[in-house]
């Protein structure tokens, strides 16, 4: 499906999502304010058109503490379930979203960079090396990290998060899966 077509989907195709989640949708950049983030936008809009519920957005600065702060006291809330994160996932010296954010990470899921690439290899050709999209359990919350372009935040969107939220997909998704991750919680260490 290319941007075009996902952007022409209909709404009441989307609104077959069926069980409301909540979601805490962060954009990392030096750049832009809540007015000028249209990937932001567009992850909040695709959600809201959906149902869910948006419990929190956040824009801050690419800065390791501060994102790592931000996805800690969504972690920590029990009305957020995911956090979707826009922005910072390149290789340049100012991109820590992976780095901040897989410090968090009780259970990598490695799945969802890998099928992000590959999907966007159809658009973007080898430049989708340049992203380091991933996804992870934080504790009792799932975490999605995307690119800052907008065009990379509806591909992950249409093709990966959104049908991972419709507690119809079949043959799985995170949805259903998730009160199993609420209370499957690895038991905590104490070093003596």
């Amino acid at each position: 499906m290319s941007q075009t077509d996902s952007a022409t989907m209909e709404t009441s195709d989307l609104k077959r999502a069926g069980l409301s989640v909540g979601v805490a949708v962060l954009t990392v950049s030096d750049s832009r304010t809540i007015e000028t983030d249209t990937s932001g936008s567009t992850i909040v809009d695709r959600l809201t058109q959906v149902a869910h519920r948006v419990a929190d957005r956040k824009l801050c600065q690419d800065d390791y503490e501060t994102i790592r702060q931000t996805i800690a006291a969504w972690v920590a809330n029990p009305t957020v379930e995911f956090v979707i994160v826009t922005g910072g996932t390149g290789v340049t010296q100012r991109d820590v979203t992976p780095e901040a954010v897989c410090s968090l990470f009780t259970k990598p899921i490695p799945g969802f960079g890998e099928l992000f690439r590959w999907l966007s290899y159809r658009e973007i050709r080898t430049s989708t090396i340049q992203s380091r999209a991933d996804a992870g359990v934080c504790g009792d919350t799932i975490v999605f990290l995307l690119p800052g372009s907008t065009g990379a935040c509806c591909l992950g969107m249409d093709q990966i998060i959104l049908p991972q939220l419709d507690i119809n997909h079949r043959p799985c998704n995170l949805t259903e899966l998730l009160p199993r991750v609420k209370h499957e919680l690895p038991p905590v260490h104490r070093h003596g």
